[in-house]
């Protein structure tokens, strides 16, 4: 009888430790969520409720001037955008081509300059960093007004260093960079590489992540310096180089600021300015409709999420996660 009596103090005392377990597991969890919680409420108020807002507005026919006549159409924004509207379609491809010529450019420049701010043999690597970052602290409107200059006809340097090199170029004036149509994306590509710190700065704590008794080996091994590139730093470097994918596809899907601020949104040249977000733009602000920016707004989102998904699904095939068990 005093076993058993023994043994069912036992389980009663083990029950109420699992009580104050659990009890302390649950007041761990509200502390977290307590913590949590300026994130929370700021993601709800300035992230998720204007986005079932603007989901909202898809369905109506909502003029900003006039939100007293906001009047009920359903999907006719969807079929509007979707079927009536050419614009989209042009825009979007503008954009789409823009993107596949500025991001691997983008993306190369910068992860070459980091190798190169990486190497042991290159003198005054802190100057340097700091000269390449720096152009990312000046507010990116004043940046591209001086690229105004930068790129004129008459003024600029560019034409001048080409002059220089005895290419002569088109007419008396020299190249007029943001007047052609064939010139005009190179001219964007130029001023995007001017601020691309931050994604040197990414990279470059990449290659630091990369321990050096790999490239140790490898030299030992004979092995060149290119071979060490690509067998070593890349596979290890390879979940920064996705990142900034990701990063970049979204942000080039929502190119906007640089033709806006050279041509005021007006596609100049010949409609080639005209990207996906100066449309949208010129639909939500400067024709106040606000149901239909909404939908262009959204399409975009959906746009880019297949993007990152389809991104994703790649990354299995060429991402390499350190420690991570072959799959």
């Amino acid at each position: 009888m005093s076993v058993v009596t023994e043994s069912t103090s036992q389980v009663i005392a083990a029950r109420g430790h699992n009580r104050r377990v659990l009890t302390n597991r649950q007041r761990e969890e509200r502390w977290g969520f307590f913590f949590i919680s300026p994130w929370l409420i700021g993601f709800a108020l300035f992230t998720l409720f204007p986005m079932i807002a603007s989901l909202i507005f898809t369905t109506y026919d909502f003029t900003l001037s006039v939100p007293d006549e906001a009047k009920f159409i359903g999907l006719d924004n969807w079929r509007r955008m979707l079927f009536e509207d050419e614009t989209v379609w042009r825009s979007l491809w503008i954009t789409i081509r823009y993107a596949f010529l500025s991001l691997p450019i983008g993306m190369i420049v910068a992860f070459l300059l980091a190798v190169l701010l990486n190497s042991k043999h290159l003198m005054g690597k802190a100057v340097f960093r700091t000269l390449f970052y720096a152009p990312t602290m000046i507010p990116g409107i004043a940046s591209i007004l001086i690229f105004v200059q930068v790129f004129n006809p008459y003024t600029g340097w560019v034409n001048r260093i080409i002059e220089v090199f005895g290419i002569k170029a088109m007419g008396v004036t020299g190249l007029r960079w943001f007047d052609d149509p064939n010139l005009i994306y190179l001219a964007f590509v130029f001023i995007g590489l001017y601020g691309i710190g931050n994604t040197i700065v990414i990279n470059l704590a990449g290659l630091q992540g990369v321990p050096t008794e790999l490239y140790e080996a490898a030299t030992i091994d004979g092995a060149s310096w290119f071979t060490s590139l690509y067998r070593i730093t890349l596979p290890m470097v390879s979940p920064v180089i996705f990142y900034n994918l990701v990063l970049g596809t979204i942000g080039s899907l929502q190119y906007f600021t640089v033709p806006f601020v050279i041509n005021g949104g007006s596609g100049y040249p010949d409609g080639t300015t005209e990207f996906f977000m100066i449309h949208f733009f010129k639909q939500t602000f400067r024709f106040s409709n606000m149901g239909y920016g909404a939908t262009l707004a959204w399409l975009i989102f959906v746009i880019a999420l297949v993007a990152t998904l389809a991104l994703f699904g790649t990354s299995r095939r060429w991402v390499y996660y350190a420690g991570e068990s072959n799959r």
